[in-house]
């Protein structure tokens, strides 16, 4: 059933004959993340919704098409409950919020990832196609549902794919009321759309889409939105704007997962198991000494400590460049999707971001959420010759960040993000993508990835020679030719080496 409704003059609602329609909307605003089950899947947790607004050509009915363009292969649904507006909303709190909203129906908030890069975050291109936003079938009565009661669930094909309730999202619905009314009236018929739990994926054409959102406790239930996915036949005109473009980034993000969208797990770049077990065995200070018999005296980032006490970090260098601040350029490149948001969102499993700040310490050039994308990528740590916003909550996360310490200001203070992937300078040293990063208590170096394994191990040798040095000046002996050994010590030390080996390889045979 649809519930209808008139407004009196002081825009009460009340029950009106059923051929009155709902108005029309004059906005439809969409929440980007707002389920929990969506934010663990993305590894980023909002600390407050943010929003992007869709043309109202794009509403559509149950039982319609949606058109996956020519050219394109990454069109995914979003089972979402919406809201509709019952009376104006401005400014109001939100424990009145939930009294402005008329009804409440399902949606399936289409989308577009081949078009998303360009226009991520405003959505224009990606969300805004005609028919991208199907509402119904039927409406319920807000005021006879609980707003943190109310579930979703989505079907492809017959085969359940999504199935969470509000009370799994992250910002209460009235919330979104009450927040989006601080900015602007919310009209009569205006649509919010609240955003999609985890389990949405890619649709092609020939699939059928289906949306139900039900009051379970009370018994309602919006009926299936049905949609079906058709093959569009004209393509988009790259004289007139950018063209469709997908990576695997997209496509992991359209599909849910790498396993889903069919693309091979993420190996770890540059690096070894074997590798990765002696560098993180492997004391800064060794590992400099060794660079240093091979000519390199530049590989050591300057003026950065570790947030965490005893942090150790191996990795590949990604390489991240900030340019000195400058009002226009910071227009042109410091909104939007950035290079530094870029940077994070490709992270790979032990990667080492590394920043070019220039030595600037007087703001941020990370802060929480950047530090929590990478945690969940499987980053292996932050190297930046700048400062860190947000220290203590970076600190919690658990993610080691060398810095040059705290400072609250934004990055547009110093810094405007200029280019990934490219040879920086930080702290003093360069660094190019894909070299062996190390840091410790002693500091940070930077190790050429094809000197590493050598450097290695002579650095675990020479942590050997020194640890039995030490044993002979804890029993007494003077350092005078010991520490660098004479011929007389090195002697003794290769015997005792030799007999360490043979007792090692007796325990192994025994063992066997």
């Amino acid at each position: 059933m649809i519930y209808d409704f008139e407004y009196d003059a002081q825009d009460q609602r009340k029950e009106a004959p059923v051929s009155q329609q709902i108005p029309q909307p004059g906005k439809i605003i969409a929440i980007h993340l707002s389920y929990a089950s969506r934010a663990d899947q993305r590894g980023r947790r909002p600390a407050a919704p943010s929003y992007f607004f869709k043309p109202t050509s794009s509403l559509g009915a149950s039982g319609g098409t949606v058109e996956r363009p020519a050219g394109t292969e990454l069109l995914a649904f979003e089972g979402e409950i919406a809201l509709v507006i019952g009376t104006p909303a401005r400014r109001v709190s939100l424990a009145d919020a939930w009294s402005h909203v008329g009804w409440v129906t399902a949606s399936n908030d289409l989308g577009l990832y081949d078009l998303r890069a360009n226009d991520k975050g405003s959505n224009v291109r990606s969300k805004g196609g005609d028919g991208y936003t199907p509402l119904g079938p039927e409406y319920l009565d807000a005021r006879a549902v609980d707003p943190e009661a109310l579930r979703v669930r989505a079907w492809v094909n017959g085969e359940l794919r999504q199935d969470d309730t509000s009370a799994g999202m992250i910002f209460p619905l009235a919330q979104l009321v009450a927040d989006l009314s601080q900015h602007f009236t919310l009209q009569p018929g205006d649509v919010i759309l609240t955003g999609t739990p985890a389990g949405s994926s890619v649709i092609v054409p020939g699939d059928v889409v289906e949306i139900e959102v039900d009051a379970p406790d009370a018994g309602l239930s919006t009926g299936r939105l049905t949609t079906t996915v058709v093959q569009g036949e004209v393509p988009f005109d790259g004289d007139l704007g950018s063209l469709p473009a997908v990576d695997d980034l997209q496509r992991t993000e359209a599909w849910g997962s790498r396993e889903e969208a069919g693309l091979p797990p993420v190996a770890e770049p540059g690096i070894s198991a074997e590798l990765r077990a002696k560098l993180e065995l492997a004391p800064t200070a060794g590992l400099s000494s060794q660079l240093r018999k091979r000519g390199l005296h530049s590989c050591f980032i300057d003026g950065v400590t570790a947030n965490l006490p005893g942090a150790k970090i191996v990795g590949t260098a990604k390489t991240l460049r900030f340019v000195p601040a400058r009002e226009d350029l910071f227009t042109s490149h410091g909104g939007g999707y950035n290079a530094q948001k870029r940077c994070f969102d490709a992270l790979r499993p032990g990667e080492v971001v590394v920043i070019e700040a220039r030595g600037e310490a007087g703001t941020g050039t990370l802060g929480d959420i950047l530090a929590l994308r990478a945690k969940t990528l499987g980053a292996a740590g932050v190297v930046t010759d700048g400062g860190v916003r947000d220290f203590d909550a970076v600190a919690e996360i658990g993610l080691p960040v060398f810095s040059q310490g705290a400072h609250p200001s934004v990055l547009g203070r110093r810094h405007v993000p200029w280019d990934v992937d490219v040879t920086i300078a930080c702290g003093g040293a360069t660094v190019q993508p894909g070299d062996i990063i190390v840091g410790d208590g002693d500091g940070v170096i930077v190790i050429p990835a094809d000197l590493a394994e050598e450097v290695a191990d002579e650095a675990l040798a020479q942590e050997d020679e020194d640890a039995w040095i030490a044993e002979q000046v804890a029993a007494g002996h003077p350092v005078d030719g010991l520490f660098p050994m004479n011929a007389e010590w090195r002697a003794k030390y290769d015997q005792h080496r030799v007999l360490s080996e043979r007792s090692e390889t007796k325990g192994a045979e025994v063992q066997s």
